[in-house]
Order: C-alpha cells, then sequence, then structure tokens
C-alpha cells in the first residue's frame, strides 16, 4: 500500500453502495462532506454482475476532475478493488466491506469466520435475491430508526443470484492508501472478517458500534473517515 504522506489532497468523493441497497444508503454522509466543500457523487449499481457494478463506477469517476476518494460499502469493497486503480482516485474508504484480493475466492474465504444472521434471510426469485424484511430490519439494519430502516427496505436493491460469484482482477488497495471502519454490531459481514480485511489491507482503521449501516447510523463517524482520505493523512481530518 501506498505512503499517505504523498497523496495530494482529494477534492471529489465518489460513493459506491453495497448489495440490498442504493445509493440513497449514503444520504446521511453527503451533506457532511458537501458542507466540507467537497464534490460528492453517488453510484447507483445495477448489481446483476462485478462487471456491471464496475462499469458504473467507472462512469463517475470518469466524469471527476481532479484528484478522488473512491469508498464503498459491503459489497462495493469488491467494486472498489477492482475500480480502485483509475487515475483520478487517490485513496480508498471500506465501510463494513468486502475487499478481496485479485482472483480470491472471496466466499471460501468468509467461510473461514463465523456467519452472519444475515445469510439466513436471502430470498430468491426469478434469479435475483434480496433480504427478507425481517433479516433487512433485524440484521441489515440494525439500530436504524424503523421508519428510515423500512424506507430503505422499500428501496432494497435486488441483487442478480450470481452477483457474488464474480472475482476481480485486481486489488486497488494494494496500491493506493486504505481506510476502513469496522462495524462491531455487523450481523451482515462478521465483525472477524472486516478486522482481518483491513489488517490485510494495512488501512487506517476505525471501528464504530453499529450494526452493517454505519453510514446511516453514525454518519458522523464515516465521514470523518472519508475526510481523513481525501486530506492523505492518518489522523484527523
Amino acid at each position: 500500500m501506498s505512503d499517505t504522506s504523498s497523496v495530494k489532497r482529494a477534492r471529489n468523493v465518489v460513493l459506491v453502495h453495497g448489495a440490498y441497497a442504493d445509493g440513497s444508503s449514503w444520504s446521511d454522509v453527503i451533506p457532511i462532506l458537501q458542507r466540507a466543500g467537497l464534490t460528492v457523487t453517488a453510484v447507483q449499481n445495477p448489481l446483476t454482475s462485478l462487471a456491471d457494478d464496475v462499469a458504473a463506477t467507472n462512469r463517475a469517476l470518469n466524469r471527476q476532475d481532479g484528484p478522488t476518494v473512491l469508498a464503498g460499502h459491503s459489497w462495493a469493497g469488491t467494486i472498489i478493488s477492482e475500480a480502485g486503480n483509475h487515475p483520478t482516485v487517490t485513496a480508498l474508504v471500506y465501510v463494513a466491506a468486502r475487499a478481496p484480493d485479485a482472483g480470491e475466492d472471496y466466499a471460501a474465504l468468509a467461510a473461514k469466520f463465523p456467519t452472519p444472521p444475515a445469510n439466513a434471510g436471502l430470498v430468491h426469485h426469478d434469479g435475483y435475491a434480496q433480504l427478507s424484511e425481517n433479516a433487512f430490519l433485524s440484521d441489515f439494519a440494525g439500530g436504524v430508526d424503523e421508519a428510515r430502516a423500512r424506507a430503505l427496505y422499500a428501496v432494497q436493491g435486488p441483487i442478480a443470484d450470481d452477483l457474488f460469484t464474480g472475482r476481480t482482477t485486481t486489488a486497488a488497495w494494494r496500491d493506493r492508501p486504505c481506510y476502513y471502519s469496522i462495524s462491531t454490531q455487523d450481523r451482515t459481514t462478521a465483525p472477524e472478517l472486516e478486522r482481518f480485511l483491513a489488517d490485510r489491507m494495512n488501512a487506517t482503521t476505525i471501528e464504530v458500534e453499529s450494526s452493517h449501516l454505519a453510514m446511516v447510523t453514525h454518519p458522523e463517524a464515516i465521514a470523518d473517515l472519508i475526510l481523513m482520505a481525501t486530506a492523505g493523512t492518518r489522523g484527523p481530518a
């Protein structure tokens, strides 16, 4: 991983949502970053394949004018690991996110850690999958205000049944400074797995007492981590 001391200050942030969500999952973080003077773009992933999601992210990156921090939540960690070597990207921010190595079988890696409860809540239909209402509210969006959680459930993005089988061809976290937010109460991705991934990439790491949706329950903490990345610092932004 590169030394953050040599990173240019970024003026743009591209936010990438994960599975079972859409770009509105970042809506609490966006105004904080905008007040800091940053240009913010939230990608809307089709969630149909890794290639399709990476293409959507690259289109957003191509529109940026200058240095850009790329942040991903959950499944989007795979996306930013593949797209993160884009020439505009100065740093990567992972929020309770996957971070596979190039060509790695992520499912096999995850199987070495505790199975999160949300896994049991997947419902399949017509080649796509979503979380059941109970799994979404209890496991995915735990700790989120009920009305907000139900709104997020209503906009839940269905994922292709084979979405998670896509493998990356590169691991941008090996070449870019990385920042990682671990959700200690996560019931969608095992916190132990998150810690492993953060350690493996030698990321600047914070731990948030949150469910999987830390950017909803703790937007200030996630925004602060992104601001650190835009400044290229290891300490407070």
